[in-house]
């Protein structure tokens, strides 16, 4: 299985560990450390999967969802929050800026994986 996953996260430990588990577990994992830059390396890769902070420097991360859903090519991508964001109402917020699916950081690396691939079966 060769599923090609955009990470964009700012924080370089968790984008070490979310990394580390695809990457041994078949994905082909592209990074960007910032929004913006996030938005032009998914325009360029075309994932079949975008694993996405909320608070990022250069956009955030419910402009970053809303600017990938304009694109016809990543309408349909999963997009998957994985945030610390998680207070009432931030789940809901993250889904109506166009994200598929919402966890909460800190991840358990046990079921991480399976908790991100399910979101490729819901395309």
């Amino acid at each position: 299985m060769n599923i090609k996953t955009l990470i964009i996260e700012d924080n370089e430990n968790n984008m070490y560990l979310t990394s580390f588990l695809l990457r041994n577990n078949g994905h082909d994992v592209s990074q960007a450390y910032n929004g913006q830059d996030g938005v032009e390396l998914a325009k360029s890769v075309q994932p079949d999967l975008i694993l996405l902070d909320i608070q990022l420097p250069k956009m955030n991360g419910y402009e970053v969802a809303m600017e990938l859903r304009k694109d016809d090519a990543l309408k349909t991508v999963p997009i998957v929050a994985i945030t610390s964001y998680a207070m009432p109402g931030d789940q809901e917020k993250a889904l109506s800026a166009g994200c598929s699916g919402y966890i909460k950081k800190p991840i358990n690396p046990d079921t991480f994986l399976e908790e991100v691939e399910s979101y490729l079966n819901k395309k």
